[in-house]
């Protein structure tokens, strides 16, 4: 995936995570974390039906990834079971945005959403 980092925007890590957007679905793709945004590319539709609404606050880039600001978070969970690792991200509009690591850590994942 190729983005511009704004200025003093900083990249933090990239993982390859399942995407869950608020509008339903499962996308297999590249998550990208920076100090100022979380940058998603969406590589692959492994859900059934798919669909992905147009949230507010969280938008698909002209470049053809989902861009979400960490200052539109207002929350950042981190949810474990034994074959699921997940971090679940709540949007100041109310959304619900998760990122599932399957059965790997998702503490790094989490600490990167969190940090400014």
């Amino acid at each position: 995936m190729k983005f511009e980092l704004h200025p003093e925007e900083n990249k933090i890590d990239t993982w390859t995570i399942l995407y869950m957007p608020p509008g339903g679905g499962k996308f297999n793709g590249k998550l990208t974390v920076t100090n100022k945004r979380l940058l998603y590319d969406a590589q692959f539709d492994v859900s059934a039906k798919g669909l992905l609404s147009e949230a507010l606050f969280a938008k698909w880039g002209s470049e053809g990834y989902l861009e979400i600001n960490k200052e539109d978070i207002t929350d950042v969970q981190a949810e474990k079971s034994f074959l699921a690792k997940k971090a679940i991200i709540t949007l100041n509009d109310g959304s619900k945005h998760v990122f599932n690591y399957g059965m790997l850590n998702i503490d790094k994942v989490v600490d990167a959403i969190k940090a400014n």
